[in-house]
């Protein structure tokens, strides 16, 4: 398969990566409470552009993958990441105590969450190029057995994150700790029944150290959601289940995003879940991947690829 001349040469995937990269022990005392970042909103999207890039390289070395959904929620992951987030990765272990949690629930963007968590410093960035490859640790969809820092759950099934995400939020409450956790799912996704029954159990529980985000960008593999099945109005839909509903109409606006999970933020600690209905556009950032359904399980071939690249700026060195 053609690499571009900036490429490196591909990992050995059964050695160094297995043997030479593994993830920190889990520390013995108590961590240092951990802050958000005082990123600018151009550092945030410089780091955008380098994420985009880092999407369309892996699926495009690995032939496979979800490039669509992952190019879409960039500027969602990279501002919870960089910016809002209180987390350390060099203090890494499963519990996350005094830290804020998040968990992807559509496990197959995992490529933009890869790229993330790689460039704020889970692992090491040249770890990429393995993506989707034998013996790697970044799957198609996140697992836990590989043991990558920064995953908490797997999520190759739709419709689970909501639930993982309840049961670590009243953990937190249990502890006496006060970060939250954040999830995020596809709109899709909600046609799966145990979305509605983990924001039923939210609500019940008042579990207000929760906030859930929705990619709603109205697309899914088969076609647009309306027409697969449609959500009907998805705003009242959730604040008939009892949750705090926050509408963002522009999902790729890093600005915009950033007010959105502030203000999410602010009606934590209330009594009620907050979800926030983030309106995205699939494919953002590449032109003849917007405004389709099409890029949401195809990986770019080399012209392609070459094509998308020429429009994504390389702000923080490939991998």
């Amino acid at each position: 398969m053609k690499r571009y001349p900036q490429d490196p040469a591909p990992p050995k995937a059964s050695g160094y990566f297995r043997e030479r990269i593994t993830p920190p022990r889990m520390l013995m005392t108590k961590p240092a409470p951990a802050k958000a970042s005082s990123a600018s909103t151009e550092d945030l999207q410089r780091i955008c552009s380098q994420v985009r890039r880092d999407i369309i390289r892996m699926t495009h070395g690995a032939a496979s993958g979800h490039p669509g959904g992952s190019l879409g929620c960039t500027e969602f992951l990279v501002a919870l990441y960089f910016k809002v987030m209180a987390h350390d990765p060099s203090a890494w272990d499963m519990d996350g105590r005094d830290q804020d949690l998040f968990f992807l629930s559509n496990g197959h963007i995992s490529p933009v969450w890869y790229s993330v968590l790689a460039r704020s410093g889970y692992f090491p960035v040249k770890e990429l190029a393995t993506f989707r490859k034998l013996d790697s640790r970044l799957q198609g969809h996140p697992t836990t057995h590989e043991g990558l820092p920064g995953v908490r759950m797997a999520s190759g099934s739709l419709g689970q994150g909501l639930s993982v995400g309840i049961g670590a939020a009243l953990a937190k409450r249990l502890n006496g700790d006060d970060r939250l956790v954040y999830t995020l799912h596809g709109d899709g996704e909600l046609q799966e029944g145990q979305v509605w029954e983990a924001a039923m159990s939210a609500a019940a529980h008042r579990v207000d150290n929760l906030i859930a985000t929705v990619d709603w960008n109205g697309r899914q593999i088969d076609g647009d959601v309306d027409d697969v099945m449609p959500l009907g109005d998805l705003p009242a839909k959730w604040k008939a289940f009892g949750w705090d509903v926050l509408v963002e109409d522009h999902g790729n606006d890093m600005d915009r995003v950033l007010a959105a999970l502030a203000e999410a933020k602010s009606r934590t600690g209330k009594g009620r879940p907050v979800v926030i209905l983030l309106r995205t556009e699939m494919g953002q950032g590449v032109d003849f991947m917007m405004g389709t359904h099409k890029w949401h399980g195809v990986a770019p071939n080399d012209e392609q690829a070459a094509r998308a690249l020429e429009q994504l700026e390389e702000t923080l060195g490939d991998f």
